[in-house]
């Protein structure tokens, strides 16, 4: 149930973070339809608009394009308002009108059009990917001060996308944007320590930045909080906190906090038991193709718990979560296949999905995968093959292999099954 860092951009963006700030944009003079224009369309990251600023997905875009649309025949050179029209265009899905004025005002140095544009090239969204030219235009208005940019600089040095991996500046960038309030870089740099990666290992850190990136009604926090007040990371596990956390993001449509919030629903930790919510709530996330929810509520399906036992949506499910990258569910169907289980003994697909599981290093996976070997389960028995798995499982601290090791040197009779289901979560 580990949560990587929020993915790069939503459609409507989420950018960066930086350390020193160079040469900042001011507020250009305008006129009052300059200022029409900027109360509808300007960030509250730029500089003298922070107290009429607003995210991208808070434009009432059909009041912002004309205002800015006015303001821009008023001033036809303004880069400001070029910006601000761009970004009125784009938060509407109109990329094509979007586009060509991003560009120009990019040219003039626009902070939103740096970021926008910087990040639309970075990610291939509505133009050609170009990930070099898309981190200079973050990096420009990283160093002019703006957080979005600073924010999404910070994840083209955390991902190397058209720069260099490198966490240090990953985090100076996160931290830039963060001190100024952002709350999307809190969680990331959040994450940063909670991870050690670019600044030292710290839950206490990587908490303290989760709870201002709470405050400032980040999802991603909420549920980044809740896994650390969950699994007592740097302080006491607080479960129900933890699941007042993934209640939060849950209600607001997050996966992740879907995902998390049913887990303790289905074991009863830090909330009263509700197999039936769980398994609700499963599905929601899984529905949003989250691998790990699909792989959580396969096991409900395949126990009949909170749901009627269903082996084809169980089979079905695990293969989804598998083919998504979840390789305990690829354990679990390559165990039903082997074992005979809900559907026809089928050694050849109980060998492809134990296989994959092995081949990603999943400890269960290469036991299992011993297993198979050792009994010439649709292969031909292979003692030595069997205990090169045996062994790989067994370095990773599977106590299973570690036995199974010690019977063969013993010479003890093949084990009548495998390693069983995957239940942590």
């Amino acid at each position: 149930m580990r949560l990587t860092k929020p993915t790069r951009h939503t459609p409507l963006l989420i950018a960066g973070a930086a350390t020193a700030l160079l040469l900042p944009m001011v507020p250009a003079m305008a006129g009052p339809a300059a200022d029409a224009c900027a109360a509808e369309a300007a960030s509250q990251y730029e500089i003298g608009f922070e107290d009429i600023g607003r995210e991208t997905w808070d434009i009432d875009t059909q009041a912002a394009i004309k205002a800015c649309s006015e303001a821009l025949k008023a001033e036809p050179t303004s880069a400001q308002v070029k910006g601000w029209l761009a970004r009125s265009y784009f938060a509407a899905g109109d990329t094509e009108r979007a586009l060509p004025l991003f560009k120009e005002a990019a040219e003039d140095g626009s902070v939103v059009a740096l970021a926008i544009y910087g990040d639309m090239l970075t990610t291939g969204d509505g133009v050609e990917q170009d990930m070099e030219q898309g981190a200079e235009l973050l990096r420009r208005g990283a160093e002019a001060g703006f957080a979005l940019a600073q924010n999404s600089l910070g994840l083209s040095y955390d991902f190397g996308e058209g720069v260099e991996q490198d966490y240090n500046e990953a985090a100076r960038w996160y931290r830039a944007a963060a001190e100024q309030g952002m709350p999307k870089a809190q969680s990331n740099l959040g994450l940063m320590y909670q991870e050690g990666l670019g600044v030292p290992l710290d839950y206490v850190a990587a908490a303290a930045w989760f709870e201002r990136a709470i405050d400032g009604g980040d999802v991603s926090a909420q549920v980044n909080l809740g896994k650390i007040l969950q699994d007592g990371l740097g302080q006491p596990a607080d479960l129900k906190r933890a699941a007042e956390l993934y209640r939060l993001a849950a209600d607001q449509g997050d996966m992740y906090g879907q995902n998390n919030l049913a887990f303790l629903l289905e074991n009863g930790e830090g909330i009263e038991a509700d197999v039936e919510e769980a398994a609700r709530l499963y599905q929601l996330a899984a529905d949003q193709g989250m691998a790990l929810a699909k792989h959580n509520l396969a096991l409900l399906y395949e126990d009949g718990r909170g749901v009627k036992r269903d082996y084809d949506k169980a089979i079905a499910l695990y293969r989804e979560a598998a083919e998504g990258g979840e390789m305990r569910a690829a354990v679990n169907l390559g165990l039903l296949y082997l074992d005979g289980t809900g559907t026809d003994v089928d050694y050849a697909e109980g060998l492809k999905w134990t296989k994959m599981a092995a081949d990603q290093n999943q400890p269960i996976g290469l036991n299992n995968m011993g297993h198979i070997y050792e009994n010439g389960l649709g292969v031909d028995v292979d003692l030595d093959l069997a205990r090169s798995y045996y062994e790989q499982s067994a370095a990773l601290g599977y106590e299973l292999a570690v036995e199974n090791l010690a019977r063969l040197d013993q010479g003890g009779a093949p084990t009548p099954s495998s390693g069983g289901k995957i239940k942590t979560k």
